[in-house]
């Protein structure tokens, strides 16, 4: 199995999950393009990966995805460096402890959950249509079942961190069953893969009080227990999923694949055409508002 020749952009890459993965499609042989907030960080991650794999085709990338002008940034840094884009794991993830809107008004996790990979997939789909068989790879997360309250979609009801988080998770498979869903008759597929559980920094850093209140008494005990259960090999197969879709040589789309990189059943709330079409909706307004702000006399 090899990558050679292959471009990928991995978001979310300068730690954790992204990292491993983006360290494993270095040693297929793919040219990586990593994407993390912090530029430093970023070109660290990117030097110690080039080390490494062996492998000079490994760039960073900066960008927060948590604003629409960093994501319409990096979608157009990408199409000045390379004319196609093999493969795209919209990787990065966010959970916060309260409710908090991004600098475009938009709750922080769905943001950076939803629609920023929606809107990086939509800006970047005339570099994904000139390679042939482009992957688009959305991670998934948390637990991958319960319902998606449509009236709070962005915590304006009610918001428990991780609670929160996963039905944010769920939305982003919900929206990009319907990419795949818009993408048929073209090269390019959309699968969303599930990695499982690791110990990364952003469970690390999460507060006692994002947890479920029945969670919160045995906080103690998990945050000793998971560097153990979920350390190193735990990261190392939680990238099994998004590897396989991205390197196998089957190509499917409209697809959910599991930890095991096994095709799995969508999850319910999924499978709801009404909840895909309310998703995707509230994803476009959120878009076409930013371009919309963009193109007003009063933004310079």
């Amino acid at each position: 199995m090899t990558m050679e020749g292959k471009i990928a952009l991995v978001t979310g890459s300068t730690g954790g999950i992204g990292k491993e993965t983006a360290r494993q499609l270095a040693e297929l042989g793919a040219g990586v393009i990593l994407v993390g907030r912090n530029p430093d960080r970023a070109e660290a991650a990117a030097a110690e990966l080039r080390r490494a794999t062996a492998n000079d085709e490994v760039m960073a990338l900066p960008a927060d995805l948590s604003r629409l002008g960093d994501v319409h940034r990096l979608a157009r840094q990408l199409a000045d460096r390379a004319d196609r884009l093999d493969v795209l794991i919209n990787n990065a993830g966010a959970a916060r402890s309260q409710r908090e809107l991004t600098e475009d008004g938009i709750e922080t996790a769905f943001a950076v959950n939803v629609v920023a990979p929606f809107c990086l997939t939509h800006w970047l789909l005339p570099v994904l249509i000139n390679s042939p068989q482009a992957r688009v790879i959305n991670i998934a997360g948390g637990v991958p079942r319960g319902p998606i309250d449509l009236d709070n979609l962005q915590g304006e009801k009610s918001y428990v961190g991780l609670s929160f988080y996963n039905q944010t998770k769920l939305a982003s498979m919900a929206m990009s069953y319907r990419f795949a869903e818009e993408l048929a008759g073209t090269d390019i597929s959309v699968n969303s893969a599930y990695p499982g559980h690791a110990y990364t920094s952003m469970n690390q850093d999460l507060p006692t009080e994002a947890y479920p209140a029945v969670a919160r008494p045995i906080v103690p005990l998990l945050r000793r227990a998971m560097p153990v259960l979920y350390g190193r090999r735990a990261l190392i197969n939680a990238t099994r999923s998004s590897v396989s879709l991205a390197s196998g040589s089957e190509v499917r789309t409209g697809s959910y694949v599991n930890s095991k990189a096994s095709p799995a059943r969508w999850p319910r709330a999924v499978l709801d055409q009404n909840t895909r079409d309310t998703i995707w909706d509230l994803c476009e307004r959120l878009r076409d508002r930013w371009v919309l702000s963009q193109k007003s006399p009063a933004v310079g």
